[in-house]
């Protein structure tokens, strides 16, 4: 991702440039598109720094940035706005408090959610890279449709695909990559379709003589 200010990556992630990318593409729709155009919000619970002159902001402790139906938590955020108007955030988390990211995706109930150690998101490639102990979901309601997990997972909400990336930081054994994808309830029109039962036989009426 596009990041001009990215922060250097942790000791332990540098392995992870060389290990094995896959892709995953969902369903055609994109993030909930009426985001771009809400304010965009930024508070925390200590101290911030808000330089005008860079257009940056560094904000600690409990940070909550909003904007429309996406929501990211993180213990510390660097926040930038391009000249071109875009934004950029490099987002870490605390041992046991991972960052956490959410949003609603274009088709109705459906939604984004996903946790990290750090994170990176830029509007510009309306991308979010979840680094470290990544997992990633796509929710229909509360259910989880899809789950991913990886060292590193870039969520681009544009294409809607995931790349995954394996490595020592990834919460699955030997640091591998894991895609669960859980199937769909059965349409109630396919059950009405489905073959009626056949009727029980009864014994056959032998007739007597005479009737």
């Amino acid at each position: 991702m596009a990041c001009n200010f990215r922060a250097a990556m942790p000791r332990h992630l540098i392995p992870l440039a060389s290990a094995l990318t896959l892709a995953l593409a969902l369903p055609a729709a994109q993030a909930e598109k009426a985001d771009r155009l809400k304010p965009m919000v930024l508070s925390s619970e200590k101290q911030g720094k808000l330089d005008g002159v860079n257009q940056r902001t560094e904000l600690q402790g409990n940070v909550i940035i909003t904007q429309g139906t996406l929501q990211l938590r993180a213990e510390k955020v660097d926040f930038r706005e391009t000249r071109d108007g875009y934004h950029q955030a490099f987002a870490s988390g605390l041992p046991g408090q991972p960052v956490t990211f959410r949003q609603a995706r274009d088709i109705p109930g459906e939604s984004i959610e996903g946790v990290a150690s750090e994170l990176e998101y830029d509007t510009r490639t309306e991308t979010v890279r979840f680094i470290g102990n990544a997992t990633v979901r796509r929710l229909r309601g509360t259910a989880v449709a899809e789950e991913v997990t990886g060292a590193v997972i870039v969520y681009n909400s544009r294409t809607e695909v995931f790349t995954l990336e394996a490595g020592s930081a990834s919460p699955n054994p030997n640091g591998r990559t894991r895609i669960v994808m859980m199937p769909r309830a059965q349409p109630a029109d396919d059950a009405a379709s489905a073959p009626a039962a056949p009727l029980p036989l009864k014994p056959s009426t032998t007739l007597q003589p005479g009737k």
